[in-house]
């Protein structure tokens, strides 16, 4: 079967493990493994590359020409 194990060596496996942890802790015990498998593979799939390429933002480009319109349409809109 797997790694060599049988039926009856899977059955003492698993009663040793009902004994350790109890019957009541199983279900958290195997949700708990799924999700570290699953985000284990998430992490292997996923590219660790940073993008680095500049957007065309109009506050990127000129981050003092934005400041100066924001500040320029707070006074028109007080004395409005």
């Amino acid at each position: 079967m797997c790694a060599g194990l049988g039926m009856g060596e899977l059955l003492v496996v698993l009663a040793i493990v009902i004994v350790v942890f109890g019957a009541s802790k199983l279900p958290q015990l195997g949700d708990a493994l799924g999700r570290s498998v699953r985000n284990f593979k998430k992490g292997i799939n996923t590219n660790d590359e940073i993008d680095v390429t500049p957007r065309a933002d109009k506050a990127l480009a000129d981050p003092g020409t934005a400041a100066v319109t924001s500040a320029k349409d707070k006074v028109d809109a007080r004395q409005s």
